[in-house]
């Protein structure tokens, strides 16, 4: 449960209740690394009668639960001050949950339960849960580089752009009509789709649009699967060795890193590697590859890699669907094939790639990731490892296993989903919890590292165009038939620009790396897959809004206050959210009017106006509109931030 109103940390004003500030006020960072000191202190009102202060660790991964006595440090007010120095309790890299307990004068025993954020109640439970989030992480690599503020543009490889002559397979069916085009939908949810229409899109598509991506300050291209396989979308490799030939095969991924990287873009691949396609080389249940499958024989090289329950008919499938049939890379031999070498992951670092994103990454074990990791950075040292997961990754917990993605041998980073919810819903409904939950839960349990170099979006190819997200009409009932041709009316497409301004000025000014899903920026909608899956409208692109992306991702790039900086929020309610990035003299202000009237900011002196999704002036008082967003560079030494909170109580 979160208040509607985040309010920076400061002690109560009365009894009953107490707070706790870890690692000083500006941050509130609940995860470390290993070496680091951060001080704990619990503020008690004295009226309590507190003594004999304990914070009580647990172990998420052991279950082990010890006590640690707090040390009194002083008086602040009419509250007492105890301290403790985490790290002593906490000997090595891990997960905890902690909480306290102190003893009354009268002999009372009193836990500290939570209530939200960093305040805790009173309680003589003693099954008080270990409500708070701590850990402490021990990376053994170099931090993937930061792309110097640039962007990681998401591309979904048959939709970008045709280029480059390929063949066309004859199982293939073409779609020629790029831009009014359908793509095949099945009648229902979960009926069964071929997803073999193709629309033509390939890696040298990717090639001549460089120069539109530069323009973009894209840093990094995440592209969807490129390796050979029946359907468009190629989750459900054939081949893992193999660049698909309608994507222009090995010869075009080579052209397209090298070409890339001399433009100072880095390439990230879909590793899809929780299953196959049972038209695959591994499984080979169409007899369409020269190899033995799975399905073929026992005695195939790739039988263990499968579970099979009834052979050969009956196995083990991705949530059920029968042309995704589950490998298991924990098995030697599956194992070997993707981390040995000359494994999967060696075959494509040897090329250049930065790294991959790891699809399902929670339904692989903790073991196998990690040396999917260790193989990267073998051949490079500052390669980036992402995986999809839609939680908390900090303390996620699959198939009754807590993982270890952020203690320092995994992941770099996820797909940050709770951020993009609570960016929705914060500018569509004008609802605080989940964007609370996001920058107040989620991001403080990331180690820093992580938190600056996390993939922060507002789609992807799982998800509902950002624009009909936040415009578009509710899909709930309605057959695939409509949603195929729904597009929103003009009314709502603007109004829908508009919010998507300002929620991307939010995903560009936090802590991590703004990640664009190829079309977003030039206005596409679309609801659930496949209709996110459009072709790209090149020459009917949205120009307004793009040219806002661009000037956004511009003003990002080199400014190290986006790419390093602390975060701090001032204010966030329903209308308003405002909040700091501080990185050594300057702090960078962004300030979001969600409220559907003007309001207006005075200072005691000229403020410069950054950038903004309106045209302002530059002054000592500055109007924005509803659904209006600025930012602002200011020294952090001077009383700005004491101005931009005045005047809110003002005009409040």
């Amino acid at each position: 449960m979160y208040c509607d109103r985040f309010v920076p940390y400061s002690a109560p004003q009365g009894g009953g209740s107490i707070a706790f500030a870890l690692d000083g006020e500006l941050t509130l960072s609940r995860a470390f690394e290993c070496g680091d000191e951060p001080l704990l202190i619990l503020e008690i009102p004295r009226s309590a009668g507190a003594h004999d202060v304990y914070f009580e660790v647990k172990d998420a991964h052991t279950g082990g639960v010890l006590a640690f006595p707090m040390e009194w440090t002083g008086l602040k007010g009419s509250f007492d001050q105890y301290g403790i120095n985490v790290s002593h309790p906490v000997t090595h890299e891990g997960l905890y949950f902690f909480r306290f307990f102190f003893f009354t004068f009268d002999g009372q025993k009193i836990y500290a339960a939570r209530e939200f954020g960093n305040r805790v109640g009173f309680t003589e439970d003693s099954g008080a849960p270990f409500a708070f989030q701590l850990s402490f992480s021990d990376f053994r690599y170099n931090a993937p580089h930061s792309l110097n503020g640039g962007i990681i543009y998401h591309i979904f490889v048959d939709r970008f752009r045709r280029g480059g002559e390929v063949p066309i397979r004859e199982d293939a069916i073409m779609n020629e009509d790029w831009y009014g085009g359908i793509p095949q939908y099945p009648e229902r949810p979960g009926a069964h789709l071929e997803n073999n229409m193709f629309f033509g899109g390939t890696l040298y598509g990717i090639i001549e649009k460089l120069e539109y991506l530069k323009s973009l300050n894209v840093g990094a291209i995440y592209l969807s699967p490129v390796f050979k396989a029946y359907s468009n979308h190629k989750y459900d490799t054939g081949d893992y060795l193999t660049v698909d030939e309608m994507f222009g095969g090995d010869k075009a991924l080579d052209l397209l890193i090298e070409k890339a990287g001399e433009a100072g873009i880095r390439i990230i691949l879909d590793g899809v590697f929780n299953h196959t396609g049972d038209d695959s080389i591994y499984f080979n249940k169409y007899s369409k590859y020269p190899s033995v499958g799975a399905y073929n024989s026992k005695k195939s090289p790739y039988y263990d890699w499968y579970e099979f329950i009834r052979y050969p008919d009956e196995y083990s499938c991705w949530w059920g669907i029968k042309i995704l049939p589950r490998i298991h890379p924990d098995r030697p031999s599956c194992r070997k094939f993707f981390v040995g070498r000359d494994g999967v992951i060696a075959h494509y670092a040897k090329k250049g790639i930065w790294g991959f994103r790891l699809d399902v990454v929670d339904e692989l074990s903790d073991s196998f990731v990690s040396d999917i990791k260790r193989t990267l950075n073998s051949y490079d040292k500052r390669s980036v490892l992402y995986g999809e997961v839609w939680e908390d990754a900090s303390n996620k917990v699959a198939y009754d296993k807590r993982k270890r993605y952020y203690l320092g041998e995994e992941l770099d980073g996820v797909m940050n989903y709770p951020l993009r919810s609570g960016i929705i819903e914060y500018i569509r409904d004008k609802k605080t919890d989940k964007l609370v939950y996001a920058l107040t839960e989620v991001m403080p349990n990331m180690p820093k590292r992580i938190r600056d170099g996390q993939m922060n979006l507002l789609g992807t190819h799982d998800t509902v165009r950002i624009l009909t997200a936040l415009g578009g009409d509710s899909a709930n009932g309605v057959p695939n038939s409509v949603l195929a041709i729904t597009r929103m009316s003009s009314d709502k497409y603007d109004a829908a620009c508009k919010m998507l301004k300002c929620a991307y000025m939010i995903l560009s000014a936090v802590p991590g790396i703004p990640t664009v899903y190829y079309g977003d920026e030039a206005g596409m909608q679309g609801y659930s897959d496949p209709f996110n899956r459009m072709p790209f409208p090149w020459g009917r692109e949205n120009t307004d809004l793009l040219e806002f992306f661009r000037k956004i991702n511009a003003f990002r790039r080199g400014k190290r206050a986006f790419v390093f900086g602390e975060f701090r929020i001032l204010e966030l309610t329903p209308e308003i959210l405002i909040f700091e990035r501080r990185y050594g003299k300057y702090s960078y202000i962004t300030a979001v009017n969600n409220s559907n009237s003007e309001c207006c900011f005075t200072f005691g002196k000229s403020i410069k106006i950054e950038i903004s999704t309106q045209k302002l002036k530059s002054g000592t008082s500055i109007s924005l509109g509803g659904s209006e967003a600025f930012i602002v560079k200011t020294e952090t030494e001077d009383n700005f931030v004491n101005y931009i909170l005045k005047s809110r109580q003002k005009h409040n």
